[in-house]
């Protein structure tokens, strides 16, 4: 290992929709965190590491930053000042089309101790005179160490951003073994893939209604059995998950389930079921058992 090798926490903010999942899985090369084009997909922080011989870089996604309005996004924010506190280096992501951050938001992250890396994102559909007034406000206001534009979706100037993270990551050994790539087991991302694709399916408040929990995840020769819970909020939001004769939750379980063979790289037998857990994100027992702590 080399002796000057550098490693460190480098936590990815923003403003919900801004492309922090999607930044995310690009910069660590697989999809570990969901991505859809509504906001608040993502619930929990997620690590996932990219390790060369001279670093081990270990990104957080958040949740987008909000004004709670229920106990579970509650949790959701109280990741998000987990990842103001504990960052060797924080980056910002901000929409290019959306910029805007709210004044608390804003003035957190000057409060914060991390080094800051501002990234611009989605500069694919902003012109250069709006990237350039942005980038003079965002300097003004936060005074980064750097400010980079970038396209997470195409991947433009990531390896920019990159170079930018490693230069300032503290000499350190790493903290995980090279060769993992997560802190999450198999589990939870079964989980995040059909709580994806009800965010992709389902309209209104159905996708920030449902939780899915893996019952049972068993291998079976070369085949992986299956049987994933989803709870909804209220009962008559089972019957909109079900569909007529079905229907619905069967394109559920099929795109689900070949979503997960894609990332487990293995034949899989799904099984979803469908329960009602009255009022479950006011519920502080039902949001720890779902792993909100």
């Amino acid at each position: 290992m080399s002796k000057n090798h550098r490693a460190g926490y480098v936590n990815i903010i923003g403003m919900p929709n801004a492309g922090k999942s999607t930044l995310m899985n690009r910069l660590v090369g697989e999809p570990l965190a969901i991505a859809t084009a509504k906001a608040q997909t993502t619930r929990h922080r997620i690590l996932g590491m990219v390790n060369d011989e001279q670093s081990q870089i270990i990104f957080s996604d958040t949740p987008g930053y909000l004004k709670p309005s229920y106990q579970l996004q509650k949790k959701m924010q109280a990741k998000v000042e987990e990842a103001l506190e504990d960052a060797d280096v924080l980056v910002l992501l901000i929409d290019a089309k959306h910029s805007e951050l709210t004044e608390e938001f804003a003035e957190r992250i000057k409060s914060s101790s991390g080094k800051l890396i501002v990234a611009i994102n989605k500069i694919d559909l902003s012109d250069q005179q709006k990237l350039e007034t942005l980038v003079e406000k965002v300097k003004t206001e936060f005074k980064p160490e750097s400010i980079i534009p970038i396209s997470a979706i195409y991947g433009a100037n990531l390896d920019q951003l990159l170079k930018a993270i490693r230069e300032r990551l503290p000499e350190s050994p790493p903290y995980f073994p090279k060769d993992q790539l997560t802190d999450k087991p198999e589990k939870f991302f079964v989980a995040e893939i059909i709580r994806e694709k009800i965010f992709k399916l389902y309209k209104q408040e159905i996708p920030y209604s449902c939780e899915v929990k893996v019952d049972s995840f068993k291998e079976d020769g070369c085949l992986i059995r299956i049987a994933a819970i989803i709870f909804v909020n209220r009962k008559s939001q089972k019957p909109i998950l079900i569909g007529q004769n079905g229907t619905a939750i069967k394109r559920l379980g099929t795109e689900s389930r070949m979503k997960i063979e894609e990332f487990l790289s293995s034949k899989i037998f799904l099984e979803l079921h469908v329960k009602v857990r009255e009022h479950w994100r006011e519920n502080e027992e039902q949001l720890k058992n779902f792993g909100y702590e």
